[in-house]
């Protein structure tokens, strides 16, 4: 990793926007084991609203020209060690985005913000009543 990452000499500039290290960091979440989703609020609703921007959901994200810090909220399966699965999963979302960006991350705050008591498969529609 550079000491500029964004910064070429004589080929201009390369900047990496939120969105993007947003879409990283939450699929790296998804990609860890024993995270059963990203958990959205109220407010991250209403922000996307006001702003028109599609923003990851359960993440949010500030980036400078050289790191970055980021903010999870998260859905863990029933059973497993909490702790142990945050820090695995802190621990795969600093790898991917600075090996994706080159930008040093700072910090990955996790919020636990509920559990899924069985996987999320989706239910099968009720038989239709008439034909």
């Amino acid at each position: 990793m550079t000491d500029h990452p964004e910064t070429h000499e004589g080929q201009g500039q390369i900047r990496i926007s939120d969105d993007v290290v947003a879409t990283i960091a939450g699929l790296a979440a998804l990609e860890t084991p024993g995270i059963a989703a990203m958990s959205g609020g109220i407010s991250e609703g209403l922000a996307k609203r006001l702003s028109g921007r599609n923003a990851q959901k359960g993440v949010s994200v500030e980036v400078g020209q050289l790191e970055a810090a980021i903010d999870l909220r998260v859905i863990v399966q029933y059973g497993v060690p909490i702790q142990e699965v945050c820090r695995r999963l802190q621990q795969n979302v600093r790898e991917a985005v600075e090996n994706m960006t080159g930008l040093r991350v700072v910090e990955v705050n996790v919020k636990v913000e509920g559990v899924s008591f069985k996987d999320e498969e989706p239910e099968e529609p009720p038989p239709q009543r008439v034909k």
